[in-house]
């Protein structure tokens, strides 16, 4: 089943949605409360976030989820808690306030661990025993339609995290070379040394920045430990010109056309490939023209990984936000959320990571993406941060 497609399972009873939820998500999540909303009768949007912290206050995440939830024209929604009690239950409670008073419908509250399932909402021993419910994923009807129509669930969020890391060993040092080969090309191409460029105000700097929130993971296929932190030797830059004008712009619709046909051929990109491309994408035009581009096919999603996990420490925002761009547009939340992570823990400044980041908190919904980048300031403006109460 293509990406872009929702997934389609049918869920009977709290055990089947127990069994759909790392399918919703792309991973099992653990020591965490997930939403998961309908329309009608339709799953339509799950988001997930972490549980608290031992005497920590729940209320805050809750109120962000419902939000969140609530932003999808969604009418009701089921609270699943993962972990032990301790931990789950004020989490559950302060969600299902949060939701009612959203106006969603809370069909049930469940608790999950160690194979079993709990409901706070039935008190009948014939189908909630106090001892909980057992359930077996791996047999579960829903685990085998979802593999079926070729969803995948990792084992936790850390191996999420990990799809989007940096590749070492061998392929790390010939990246190395081939970014030092494409740093003389485009010296030669711009006439001048390449050294630190004064970042300039882009297309998403222009959009507006919001406080930042809690992470909830939207999507339509939702979904998030952190993901590795890299060290860089400089600040990301988004260099708008002079540095390179025309020739930098023709040589980056170039590249970007090259590598888009090479890889929806099946073809692999070559080390001087990337490092090229993820050298000229730290310029703004040719980023925005290489987003232009970039949809939420598996094509597109399989493209920015690969370009993201060779690019050198200094050189992966463009290729993790058009990862996580791609991967939101797709409804993978998951995917998107660690991608922009990567990012933001080595370029915390980068402007279009920001952008994407406040989007993606605030649980726009992948189908009001229609015109990026064009329309992103217009999006990000149109929902401009509530006063506080």
């Amino acid at each position: 089943m293509n990406s872009t497609e929702r997934l389609r399972l049918a869920v009977r009873s709290p055990a089947d949605l127990v069994a759909a939820v790392p399918y919703l998500l792309g991973f099992h999540p653990a020591d965490s409360v997930v939403v998961v909303a309908m329309r009608g009768r339709r799953v339509v949007f799950a988001a997930r976030a972490d549980l608290p912290e031992p005497g920590g206050d729940p209320r805050r995440a809750a109120r962000h989820l419902a939000e969140v939830v609530a932003r999808q024209d969604t009418d009701a929604a089921t609270v699943i808690g993962y972990g032990p009690a301790a931990l789950v239950t004020g989490a559950v409670d302060a969600a299902g306030e949060a939701l009612d008073r959203a106006g969603l419908v809370v069909l049930d509250a469940l608790r999950v661990t160690g194979g079993r399932w709990w409901s706070y909402l039935c008190a009948e021993p014939a189908c909630c025993p106090p001892e909980g419910t057992p359930y077996d994923p791996a047999a579960s009807q829903v685990s085998a339609a979802a593999v079926f129509a070729g969803q995948v669930a990792l084992p936790d969020r850390a191996a999420l995290a990990a799809q989007v890391g940096p590749i070492d060993g061998p392929v790390r040092l010939a990246m190395r070379r081939a970014t030092t080969r494409a740093r003389r090309r485009l010296a030669e191409l711009t006439g001048e040394a390449v050294g630190p460029i004064e970042e300039t105000a882009g297309v998403a700097e222009k959009a507006g920045r919001a406080e930042p929130a809690e992470r909830a993971e939207p999507g339509e296929r939702a979904g998030e430990p952190a993901g590795p932190t890299e060290v860089s030797a400089a600040p990301a830059r988004e260099a708008v010109g002079p540095v390179g004008g025309r020739a930098v712009r023709s040589a980056g619709a170039a590249a970007v056309r090259t590598v888009f046909r090479r890889h929806r051929r099946g073809e692999r990109l070559g080390d001087d490939e990337v490092a090229w491309l993820t050298v000229l994408l730290t310029h703004l035009p040719v980023r925005d023209h290489a987003w232009s581009r970039t949809d939420g096919r598996d094509a597109d999603i399989g493209l920015w990984t690969d370009v993201l996990r060779r690019a050198e420490p200094e050189l992966i925002a463009a290729p993790g936000c058009l990862l996580a761009f791609a991967a939101w547009r797709a409804g993978h939340g998951a995917l998107a959320a660690v991608a922009l992570e990567r990012v933001l823990a080595a370029h915390p400044g980068y402007s279009l990571a920001l952008l994407l980041d406040d989007a993606l908190r605030r649980g726009l919904s992948p189908s009001e993406l229609d015109g990026w980048p064009a329309t992103a300031g217009t999006v990000l403006r149109r929902r401009k941060r509530r006063p506080r109460r």
